[in-house]
């Protein structure tokens, strides 16, 4: 390791006095002028993980969803997946040390994790399209290069994108072609091979609108469309040449406000959909006759994928269960179904079955389940989530079964509910536990949302501290929207009091 180096570097990158910053699910995010330390710093231990897993280890710059003014910065793992937790702490304490005490922690680090220092190291890099990204992408590429590894740049690719080529990297191709064409060639083979039965039987032509969040999807999204077949007609909205990233459009904004984004026309049951900043989320919508909106989000997308995959399994006679993993904000409806409907469970045996089946010699309508089943696995099967191929595998599966948007929102009904943020002090301060759904401090937290909990019909509550905000998310449902709004408001009036809320009180906005 060249001390000097090193040293010569940090000054270059310097660390803002009293500046703390905790490496979460998300990695680091904030606003952008306090991350150029953060990045060179990232650059630096992506070199050491690289040697240590003998592997390519990706560098995503991106604040997702976060406003244009922040930024932020995820490493991700051989395989594709998030930075394993002992290196999540690594990274903070390295990125929160002081100049002088750099060279230090890095050798800790190697110490601790037997890094071989004589071995190479391979990083991959990509950005998002935030003004401050290019030089921020700048930085990564100083931090590894002062410790000697290679690196190449691919610029401007989504999230799920760099996750797809680091998994190919380290996998020598047998995952995909380590290329954005070969992303590209790989989500449309399996779209169109799921699809063609269909379009060749003169499917309506199918029109898809889409909220860019005036991000990088938009751009990959332009680039792939000449590998998708004409039958799929896909409309950019907030693409990117006006307007600001995530304002008031892009799939947080839809979900928290559950309205349209600003820049673009719903008519009468039209489907649309909303990207996140980096293209990792997807959101789909749609107004009624009425004018009413209609929100179709994570539990409905994922209820239809898996009663998909059952439908398949079953017609080649196969008797695997399949399963769904839900976060807390999974809506009560949802999960009764897929409790009392689908009963599913989850087991990564069931994959390897899919891919087998896809493989052997059968009748003929098992053989074409069978290949079905293979090129889902195949949209599915990224590493995080991707809009871009959950849109694919949406269209493909709403196209075989001739479903509408609305008929696919009457799978079941969502009881209302009601996202909020509550800005404090220290996020820090909220601690949970059971999946994130029961607060364990502040102390009399939990107590006060149990009480309020108690006065709406079918309702429920929770809190967390947000992994990419300086908030306390909040989240309620009830029986109806009236009612989830108040106890979403009761419950931010509580966590402001509580938990050290700043700046103006929570307020009635509905």
């Amino acid at each position: 390791m060249d001390v000097d180096a090193v040293n010569k570097f940090s000054s270059l990158h310097a660390k803002p006095n009293g500046l703390i910053l905790q490496y979460g699910t998300a990695g680091f995010r904030t606003k952008a002028y306090h991350l150029d330390h953060v990045m060179y710093r990232m650059g630096l231990l992506a070199v050491l993980r690289s040697k240590q897993t003998k592997s390519t280890i990706g560098v995503m710059v991106t604040a997702s969803h976060n406003p244009e003014e922040d930024n932020g910065v995820k490493l991700i793992d051989p395989l594709g997946e998030m930075l394993a937790p002992s290196w999540e702490e690594h990274a903070t304490h390295l990125a929160n040390a002081e100049e002088q005490d750099i060279q230090a922690v890095l050798a800790e680090i190697s110490h601790r994790e037997a890094v071989n220092l004589q071995q190479k190291a391979m990083i991959v890099i990509g950005r998002d399209t935030r003004p401050s990204s290019e030089k921020l992408s700048q930085s990564v590429i100083d931090g590894v290069s002062v410790l000697g590894g290679q690196y190449h740049d691919y610029g401007l690719v989504t999230t799920p994108q760099l996750h797809y080529l680091v998994c190919c990297q380290n996998t020598n191709g047998q995952y995909g072609k380590a290329t954005i064409e070969g992303y590209y060639q790989k989500l449309s083979k399996a779209f169109v091979e799921l699809t063609k039965q269909t379009f060749r039987s003169g499917d309506e032509y199918r029109a898809l609108k889409i909220d860019c969040a005036s991000g990088i999807g938009a751009l990959k999204l332009k680039e792939m469309e000449c590998y998708l077949p004409r039958e799929l007609s896909l409309h950019l909205f907030n693409d990117g040449t006006k307007g600001k990233l995530n304002h008031l459009c892009g799939a947080d904004f839809v979900k928290s406000h559950q309205k349209p984004p600003l820049g673009i026309e719903v008519k009468p049951n039209e489907r649309c959909c909303s990207f996140d900043g980096d293209a990792d989320r997807i959101i789909y919508y749609y107004n009624d006759a009425d004018g009413r909106f209609h929100l179709i989000d994570g539990d409905k997308i994922a209820t239809l994928i898996s009663s998909f995959l059952k439908e398949l399994l079953s017609e080649v006679g196969e008797n695997l269960k399949i399963g769904i993993v839900q976060t807390a904000y999974a809506n009560g409806s949802s999960t009764r179904y897929l409790e009392e409907v689908m009963k599913v469970l989850f087991s990564k045996a069931a994959e390897m079955k899919i891919r087998q089946l896809a493989k052997e010699e059968t009748d003929g309508k098992k053989r074409k389940a069978a290949v079905m089943l293979e090129n889902v696995i195949d949209l599915i099967n990224q590493t995080v989530g991707d809009a871009i191929s959950d849109m694919l595998l949406i269209e493909a599966i709403l196209a075989l079964k001739g479903l509408s948007v609305q008929q696919w929102d009457a799978i079941y009904t969502d009881l209302p509910n009601r996202q909020l943020k509550v800005k404090v002090a220290d996020r820090q301060v909220i601690d949970t536990t059971d999946a994130e759904r029961r607060a364990v401090t502040p102390l009399g937290l939990q107590e006060v949302i149990d009480d309020l909990v108690k006065k709406y019909r079918f309702s429920r509550a929770f809190v967390r501290p947000s992994g990419t905000e300086d908030v306390v998310r909040v989240y309620a449902e009830a029986d109806s929207q009236e009612n989830a709004d108040n106890l979403a408001h009761e419950v931010s009036l509580a966590v402001f009091q509580l938990a050290g809320g700043v700046g103006e009180g929570p307020k009635r906005v509905f």
